[in-house]
């Protein structure tokens, strides 16, 4: 928590003072944040052991692809709210910091739910196959990544509580106007990416109970995969939209996560039913990413190739 505390500081020092993020100072943050987890899965096989390091390498693959997913909605919501790109930083970090928070209730409270019986296992396994469901049937429609600020209860709620001044004020969350506080934009940004983390824990936190049930290591891939997204956010702006099948294989690996965790629920109750061993969830995790990653890039190839001339005779 020390270390944790420690790089949310240097954070928000290195963001106090707004200004636009540059591709190098951007990709080198997002190295630095990448390389920090498998520091720290190298500890934890020294320390615990390989089963336990293969469970946290792999709930941090498993959360790592679902914060991705946060980004393509970080990039709408930002872009709703006009944030100013000097300022786009400051309102992902203070965004991250309250989704840290919030994943550590949900944790907790997964924790405690495991613990009151095995029937937990089949529920998170039934959430995880409905939310990838929805994933797919979204990214079917065209629909799976609409944000819609108005319908927003928390924005609409801070809106009725306080006035909100028209305009960005530098770094200022709130500011006296007329002589009472007033919210900036700002503010209501920082909200909106806190409170659309809230939907996202819902699914990643069943999804990593279903690699691990060590509320330590739950909580380090969650910390770990939430702390380069503001880094990663500037590097894969323009990469993030060519990634059109990543839904369809986030969709996936909830399923498969999902039939995991009933597998493991149902051979609690009859031994014959075979597990998932946390080694190959790895490796079948791995397999959708780079599979989801190769037809995104052939679609978008494919696409970009011109037609054919009307009139031309077709090769064969």
């Amino acid at each position: 928590m020390a270390a944790l505390a420690l790089l949310l500081t240097v954070d928000f020092i290195l963001t106090h003072r707004p200004h636009h993020v540059r591709m190098r100072e951007a990709v080198g943050w997002s190295i630095f944040y990448l390389a920090l987890p498998l520091v720290f899965g190298v500890w934890v096989w020294v320390a615990h052991g390989s089963g336990v390091a293969v469970e946290f390498y792999t709930g941090y693959m498993v959360e790592k692809s679902l914060s991705v997913d946060n980004l393509f909605v970080f990039m709408l919501l930002l872009s709703s709210f006009a944030v100013p790109d000097a300022l786009a930083q400051r309102v992902l970090l203070l965004g991250i910091i309250g989704a840290l928070a919030l994943r550590a209730v949900f944790i907790a409270l997964g924790a405690a739910v495991l613990q009151s019986g095995t029937w937990a296992f089949l529920l998170f396994g039934a959430v995880l196959i409905a939310a990838a469901g929805k994933i797919v049937k979204d990214s079917m429609a065209g629909h799976g990544q609409e944000v819609d600020i108005s319908s927003m209860r928390t924005v609409r709620l801070l809106r009725r509580v306080m006035p909100v001044t028209d305009d960005y004020r530098g770094s200022h969350l709130v500011v006296r106007e007329g002589g009472r506080r007033a919210l900036t934009p700002l503010a209501l940004a920082v909200v909106a990416v806190f409170a659309t983390d809230i939907v996202f824990a819902v699914d990643s936190v069943p999804a990593v109970y279903g690699v691990t049930q060590d509320p330590f290591l739950v909580f380090a891939t969650n910390a770990f995969a939430l702390l380069g997204l503001r880094a990663l956010y500037f590097v894969l702006m323009d990469v993030l939209t060519r990634l059109r099948h990543l839904n369809h294989g986030l969709g996936a690996i909830l399923a498969f996560i999902g039939i995991k965790l009933i597998l493991h629920w149902a051979h609690g109750i009859w031994t014959w039913v075979p597990e998932i061993p946390t080694l190959l969830s790895l490796g079948v995790i791995i397999a959708i990413l780079a599979t989801v990653t190769i037809t995104s890039v052939a679609a978008n190839r494919r696409d970009a190739e011109p037609a054919e001339p009307p009139g031309q005779p077709v090769r064969r």
